[in-house]
This record gives structure tokens, C-alpha cells and sequence, in this order.
């Protein structure tokens, strides 16, 4: 239960700090006075949506500290996962307000909004105006019916849950493939053209286009080598006053001059040694020359595998070496996408079974519901017949519609408060005297099902009077004896079952200031007189006793 509220710098409220207790605890106090502000308040403490216009003008910053009292200590988990410090049956929740931003605390450690949410499922739960909106879509009574459920209901909606969100994985990733296996088509019919286009040219050697080249430069001047050669041999060995015969005459002089000088002895065995170079170099002329012929077949058969080459090289890049890199790579994105339509197949069947298992989960859990929705609807008739709505019938329809999150149930609450007319959907409900005890229905009979300790009604009774409002005061008064009930009120009847009674007072003596005063018996009968007749009076004071005293 929430022990203690402290403000400051919040909206027009200075510094405040409010001491609540067990049972219940009913706020009062003219409209505009801050009641709500006191609210909203807890809200923001809880994880509500801030910014820095809830700063008090003319203040840098806004702080809002909530001590919770404990049914038990936090999970020792959460403690160690956030680094908490552990206050036994004691919690802080402070969140401070700036011009750039909002910091929450939990016993003085920086937290995560995550955890802040999990608290406040966990502690409290604010029932505002927005809050009936909400409760009356249609949308939401899934959301509801399911919370009523026991932990097997609960396991078998978290259980279609898995299997529906893996059934959108893999439908997803399905119809992806699916889209770019039918974009794929052209582009493998390509790639196999690609690939058997570069593989029919049997390419061994990266250099094979080169040695074409310079083979097809030889072929196409055979003539002309020939001739060359040929005449390099005859110049070297082959006539009268050849080279050869020259450095022998060359030879034989300077044989004969080293039998008088022994020094050129060096010189006559290099000569020995060029002529027989020379006669090496003249026999491979001659056989090169002898064997150099116009070879026209050849020189066809080098030109075509150029050209081939040469196609290649323009079409998959300027080198063999290139060419063949793209060939990799069109192997490895064709690859790939065999593997694709392999995966596809793989998926289909993924996505077969687990709408075979989603789809009998989700009938599992239809039945489930429609238990709920039966008992359901008999405690909130029961509820709303305390509530002095005698003639109601509370249906909960459940129709069969398409697969979603939440299994393939559309619900909806029905309500009729009259007994000529047929349910009707909740959202219809004219009477805001009527859906707001609806919405107390709710949450009294929920409030017993989950272990909230805290409740607040932000102005519950709207649009009632009389009777109602008498069954809707002793309503709540009921929950109050298990929970902790924290309510603004405009009715006298409501205010005087409370068990403190706050009253809020506004002044604007050159500065707006809010009050809050913890009234005691004397004080209270005088706030109630003044809910009952405006005024305090002998009469209004009397009213207010014997409202009190029941």
C-alpha cells in the first residue's frame, strides 16, 4: 500500500506530503482545488508519461516520492538484476522532472521504465476517466476476459502466444523468399547462361590469351621469319666469307700468336667458344627457318579461341583472371539461390505445422474462454445487481474471427440495464451513472482475482445518486476491508465511508498554493455537510453524522 506521497515543484503545488493509510481514503475538496494533480502524481511516480510543463513555474525541476509498504519484499531477482538496495517490506519510488528529461528511482538506484511498469502491475492500479474509455472499447475485453483466467488459462494464452508469433516469423521470412524467388526466376535463367557461357570455354590458363597473341603475331608473319632467319643462318654459316668462317681465319692467327705469347691463350679459347656458340645459333636458325611454314588452319584456330577470349573479357572483365572471379561469384549467387528455393520448401512445411499446433491451441484456449466468459458474466451481474442495477443482464459474446495475437476470439461485453432490451455492447451504455458502475464492477471483482494492494478511483461515481450511489459506497467500502482504496469523490454518501478523509483546499493570495488536510471526525462531518447541502448547517451537520454512522 502506498504509506506516504511527497511533492514538490509539481504543477502548483509547492511542497506537499500526504500520509495515507489502510482501508479506505477519500479526497475532496472544490473543483480546480488539485485533486487530480494529487493523482496524476502516483501516475507519474508509476511510470506516467512526463514533461518539463509539469515543472512548477519558475522551478528547475519536479520530484514526486511514493513510500510503498510491502505485503512482501521484492523478488530477489529484480533486486540484484537492477542493483536495489533491499528496504525489507519498504519500497521508494521517486521520479524527478526536468527541462531535459525524467529519471525514475527505486530505493535511491537509477531504473529502467521497464522495471517501473512491472511495479506498477505488481502494486497499483488507477482507474481515471481515460481509463473507462479505454475499458468500454471492445478491443480491450479480450485483455480483460483473459486476466480473469487462472494460471492454466494464462499458460495456455502464453503458450498460443509463442506459437503464433513464431507462425508471423516464419510467414514473414516465407513471403519474402516466396517474393524473391518469383523476381529469382529470370535472374537464374541468366545466371545459368552466365555461368555455361564462361564453363563451355574451358579457360585452364589466365595467361592463355597472351601466348594466343603472341602465337597468332608468329603465324602471320611466317613468311618473313622465315626469310630472316634464313638469312641470319647463310650469314652466319652458310656461304664463302661467312661469319664462321671468318672467326676461324680470326682463330687460327691468334693460335699462333699464343705460341709466343702464352697471355693470349684466354683469347683464343673464347674464340673457341664463340664459334661453337655461333654454329648452335646457326643450326637452330636453319631448323627454325626449315620448319617455319604458313600454317592458314592454325592461324583460324588461334583467331576464333581469341575472339572467344576477347567476348569474355568485354562481357565479365578486362582479364581472364576477372572473367573467372565472375564466374565464382555467379556460381555462389546461384548457389545461393537453389538454396533459397530449398529454404522455401523448408518454410512451407515449418508454416504447415505450426498452424496445425497453433490453430488446436487456439480452439484449446477458445473453450477456455467461453468457461470464463460464463462465470464472468454471472459475478458481474451478481456485482452490478449490489450496485443497484436490479434488472441487468451482463453477457460476454465470443465469435470466431481471424488468427491474431490473441487466438482467433473477437469478445465483447454486452450489457442490458433494462429488462425489455436485449444486450447491447458496453460502448453503447448512455448512462455515465451506469458505466461508471460497470467500471467499479470491474474492478471490484478483478481486484479480488490479482494481488494488487492499492486501488485508486479518480471520480468513480460519476452520473450517480440515491440508491446507486449508497450500493456504490458500500461497494467500495467492501473492497476497502482487503485492499487500500484511495478515491476522489464528489458524493457525501462515498466520502463518508472512508476511513481517512483528505481534503484538498486551493488559496491564491498573489501565489497559487495547494493544501492538504487530514481531517479528523469534527472536520469531516463539516466536508461532508458541505458535499450534501453546500453549506454547513444544523441540518447539513446532522445529515453528515448520520451518513457516518451509518
Amino acid at each position: 500500500m502506498i504509506k506516504t506521497l511527497r511533492i514538490k515543484d509539481f504543477i502548483i503545488i509547492d511542497e506537499l506530503e500526504i500520509d495515507f493509510g489502510r482501508g479506505f481514503n477519500v479526497i475532496t475538496g472544490e473543483t480546480g482545488a488539485g485533486k487530480s494533480i494529487i493523482i496524476n502524481a502516483i501516475d507519474l511516480a508509476f511510470g506516467a508519461r512526463a514533461n518539463k510543463e509539469l515543472i512548477q513555474t519558475g522551478k528547475n525541476r519536479a520530484v514526486i516520492e511514493l513510500t510503498l509498504e510491502l505485503k512482501e519484499p521484492l523478488p530477489q531477482k529484480i533486486i540484484e538484476d537492477y542493483g536495489i538496495e533491499d528496504y525489507g517490506n519498504e519500497l521508494i519510488l521517486s521520479r524527478e522532472i526536468t527541462e531535459s528529461g525524467s529519471r525514475s528511482r527505486v530505493n535511491g538506484a537509477l531504473v529502467t521504465q521497464d522495471l517501473i511498469k512491472n511495479l506498477r502491475e505488481m502494486f497499483i492500479d488507477i482507474h481515471s476517466q481515460h481509463m473507462t474509455y479505454t475499458y468500454i472499447q471492445p478491443k480491450y475485453h479480450i485483455k480483460l476476459l483473459d486476466s480473469y483466467g487462472d494460471l492454466e488459462h494464462k499458460k495456455l494464452l502464453e503458450e498460443y502466444k509463442e506459437l503464433f508469433t513464431n507462425y508471423q516469423q516464419v510467414t514473414k521470412k516465407l513471403n519474402e523468399l516466396s517474393n524473391k524467388s518469383q523476381i529469382d526466376e529470370q535472374q537464374i535463367e541468366f545466371l545459368k547462361f552466365q555461368i555455361n557461357e564462361i564453363e563451355s570455354a574451358q579457360i585452364e590458363d589466365l595467361e592463355e590469351d597472351k601466348k594466343l597473341e603472341d602465337e597468332l603475331n608468329v603465324l602471320s608473319n611466317a613468311e618473313k621469319l622465315k626469310e630472316l632467319t634464313y638469312s641470319a643462318y647463310w650469314t652466319l654459316y652458310g656461304e664463302d666469307g661467312c661469319i664462321l668462317d671468318a672467326l676461324g681465319k680470326v682463330k687460327t692467327s691468334i693460335s699462333k700468336a699464343a705460341e709466343t705469347d702464352n697471355s693470349l691463350c684466354d683469347y683464343e679459347s673464347d674464340l673457341i667458344n664463340a664459334q661453337e656458340t655461333l654454329r648452335e645459333i646457326s643450326s637452330n636458325l636453319r631448323n627454325y627457318a626449315e620448319a617455319m611454314e604458313l600454317d592458314e588452319q592454325r592461324m583460324d584456330e588461334v583467331s576464333q579461341r581469341i575472339d572467344v577470349l576477347e567476348k569474355l573479357k568485354r562481357k565479365y572483365g578486362s582479364t581472364l583472371e576477372q572473367v573467372m572471379e565472375s564466374y565464382d561469384n555467379f556460381t555462389k549467387e546461384y548457389n545461393s539461390i537453389e538454396f533459397s528455393q530449398d529454404e522455401i520448401i523448408e518454410l512451407e512445411k515449418q508454416k504447415d505445422e505450426l498452424l496445425i499446433r497453433m490453430s488446436s491451441r487456439a480452439k484449446v484456449l477458445s473453450e477456455s474462454r467461453k468457461q470464463l466468459a460464463g462465470h464472468l458474466s454471472k459475478v458481474m451481474t451478481n456485482q452490478l445487481e449490489k450496485l443497484d442495477m436490479p434488472k441487468v443482464r451482463f453477457e460476454i459474446s465470443i465469435n470466431e474471427c481471424e488468427y491474431c495475437s490473441d487466438g482467433f476470439d473477437s469478445v465483447e461485453f454486452l450489457i442490458s440495464t433494462n429488462i425489455s432490451e436485449a444486450p447491447k455492447p458496453l460502448a453503447r451504455i448512455a448512462s455515465g451513472g451506469e458505466i461508471s458502475r460497470v467500471m467499479l464492477a470491474i474492478k471490484t471483482i478483478f481486484a479480488k482475482a490479482d494481488n494488487i494492494d492499492t486501488i485508486i478511483f479518480d471520480e468513480i461515481d460519476t452520473g450517480i445518486s440515491g440508491n446507486a450511489c449508497q450500493a456504490v459506497a458500500q461497494t467500495i467500502s467492501e473492497l476497502a476491508q482487503s485492499h487500500q482504496i484511495i478515491s476522489i469523490t464528489h458524493q457525501p454518501i462515498i466520502a463518508a465511508k472512508s476511513d481517512r478523509h483528505f481534503y484538498v483546499a486551493k488559496t491564491q493570495d498573489g501565489q497559487t498554493a495547494v493544501k492538504v488536510y487530514n481531517l479528523n471526525e469534527e472536520n469531516k462531518i463539516k466536508a461532508i455537510a458541505m458535499l450534501a447541502a453546500g453549506e454547513i448547517t444544523e441540518d447539513s451537520v446532522k445529515f453528515a453524522k448520520q451518513l457516518i454512522n451509518g
